[in-house]
């Protein structure tokens, strides 16, 4: 993820976990399988069993995701078709 988190001229903020789902469309579960693997940020431990998650590190995954996405085939487009 992102190793220069600090020098960000963005203010660091902390999100929880709700707002983590929200946000990735991810399971629990799922996130702390991804923090095992390496391939997700892992959590910040802010003391008495509560941790959260830097907010810039969870948008840098989350751009990573869609640098990786293929890019739609001549004639395609990325956008669902209508009903």
């Amino acid at each position: 993820m992102s190793d220069n988190i600090l020098a960000s001229p963005k203010p660091l903020v902390f999100i929880r976990m709700p707002e983590v789902r929200r946000r990735t469309g991810l399971s629990k579960t799922t996130i702390y399988k991804r923090i095992h693997e390496r391939t997700f940020p892992a959590a910040v431990p802010l003391g008495d069993g509560m941790v959260a998650w830097v907010e810039a590190e969870v948008d840098a995954w989350q751009a990573e995701r869609l640098a990786e996405r293929s890019p739609p085939a001549p004639g395609e487009t990325d956008l669902p078709k209508a009903a």
